[in-house]
């Protein structure tokens, strides 16, 4: 079978990402009510490691139906939401404007952002998690993330870690390369917020980074590392022996290998 296009993998991606839209929205694991109610939409981790944002543009890449961007204006930022997906960002504008948030909400490719955005720079650019690995390449990731920051701002990522991804879903066998380089094609039906939907558009392609990739293209930008965390939790059931907690994060039980979960990163662009 011939290999499909980098192209036909993204039409692939966003016709599958277009579907889930609505179904995300209604779901109880975003829980828009609660959201819009007051409920904080990003991690607590993400919130001291960003620091104050008050007074800062900010773009968030890769934002699905904004509720991370919506949050960060809520603390005080100007906002932009960037999503290949146009039903992710009617959405997400939907609900910026349901909350009386002023947001810019734009549809574009994440290779496309420069253009996209018509020149905008900013402080502050943004990317949650489960978003790298709809990417193919990080170094032109990371050229897209220096050439919107202004000198003196920074990149703040915070990510699922890949030692995640590289094991199985079961248990902590490893499964997968670590070192991938090719897309790993999907082919499931449903989606994280409700496995049982039922769902047309269901091929998917990911991409594995390893933590020295991505730090590699920040670097080889000239990006200044300020801080790098590995963290032990993570924010959803990926094996059935994780226990929850009461603030909704997932762990390893007692006494089990501790692999990393997730990870955070900050990343400046030097002033001169």
């Amino acid at each position: 079978m011939t290999e499909p296009t980098e192209g036909e993998m993204f039409a692939a991606n966003r016709a599958m990402w277009d579907e889930r839209v609505p179904i995300h929205v209604a779901s109880d694991f975003y829980d828009v009510a609660g959201f819009k109610g007051g409920r904080v939409g990003v991690r607590p981790f993400e919130v001291e490691e960003m620091g104050d944002v008050a007074g800062l543009d900010l773009v968030h890449l890769q934002c699905h139906f904004g509720i991370d961007t919506i949050e960060w204006a809520r603390r005080g930022a100007r906002v932009t939401g960037l999503d290949f997906s146009a039903p992710a960002i009617a959405a997400a504008a939907r609900m910026a404007a349901d909350m009386g948030i002023d947001a810019r909400f734009v549809t574009a490719d994440l290779y496309d952002a420069v253009a996209a955005l018509e020149g905008s720079t900013f402080d502050v650019v943004y990317t949650g998690l489960g978003a790298l690995l709809w990417l193919p390449d990080m170094v032109r990731w990371a050229d897209v993330v220096h050439a919107l920051l202004r000198p003196g701002g920074f990149l703040y990522l915070s990510e699922f870690h890949p030692v995640a991804d590289i094991l199985g879903d079961d248990d902590l066998t490893v499964t997968r390369s670590y070192f991938s380089d090719g897309a790993s094609r999907w082919d499931e039906p449903g989606t994280y917020t409700d496995p049982d939907v039922a769902t047309e558009h269901n091929v998917s392609y990911e991409w594995i980074h390893p933590l020295s990739e991505v730090v590699t293209a920040l670097l080889d930008r000239g990006m200044v590392l300020e801080m790098l965390h590995e963290h032990d939790h993570t924010l959803f059931a990926h094996w059935p022996f994780l226990e929850r907690r009461g603030d909704g994060s997932y762990h390893l039980p007692a006494g089990m290998p501790n692999p990393p979960l997730m990870y955070s990163l900050r990343a400046r662009r030097p002033r001169r």
